[in-house]
């Protein structure tokens, strides 16, 4: 366990944090599925991560572990992806066949999603070398306590079962389990204020 200092990322760091989910997630079950060629992934993940969750920088909503070790891109209520932009790149990069199953993946995720105001966690990660630390549980912990004390809902979907019992100890409560044709399984997570 290592002591971390949790800060904002300000716009003009985005690309490190950037850099840290993209290291973060490469053997994220449900992007690598999208992408499972390694370079495909490596050219199109920047991009889904600024597209999905890039408005947590323009927000105040970016918090990044020191040295950017670990990165929680958080989107306030009333703030989401650019789903042009998402939309443009999983068109033009993912296979055929994948993106059927993907838009009832999509479906399904959105009638998950709260109709309530809350903030949605789109993307959390840690360096792989760094993880095992408490990073991730840091990144938690100094969100969901402002969460608290203003009554907020939070929610995300969790991509990779690694990451259940972070999420379960932080008060996430899954909802569901969704998994489509050759899909891995999502499961949306919705997390009431203590």
């Amino acid at each position: 366990m290592t002591t971390a200092s949790i800060r904002p990322v300000p716009l003009s760091e985005r690309d490190l944090a950037v850099s840290t989910i993209v290291l973060a997630f490469a053997s994220d079950p449900l992007v690598r599925w999208l992408w499972p060629d390694a370079r495909a992934y490596l050219a199109c993940m920047p991009e889904l991560t600024v597209a999905f969750a890039g408005a947590a920088f323009t927000h105040g909503s970016a918090f990044c572990a020191t040295g950017h070790s670990g990165v929680a891109l958080w989107l306030p209520p009333g703030a989401g992806p650019d789903s042009a932009a998402l939309g443009a790149l999983i068109e033009r990069t993912v296979a055929p066949a994948t993106l059927a199953e993907l838009a009832d993946v999509s479906q399904q995720m959105g009638a998950y999603h709260p109709q309530e105001a809350h903030w949605y966690l789109p993307l959390i990660g840690v360096d792989p070398m760094r993880q095992g630390l408490g990073l991730g549980a840091a990144l938690m912990k100094h969100v969901l306590r402002q969460f608290d004390e203003q009554g907020a809902l939070a929610y995300l979907e969790s991509t990779n079962p690694k990451n259940m019992s972070l999420y379960e100890r932080h008060g996430f409560v899954a909802l569901g389990r969704i998994q489509v044709g050759s899909s891995p399984p999502v499961v949306p997570m919705l997390r009431h204020p203590a």
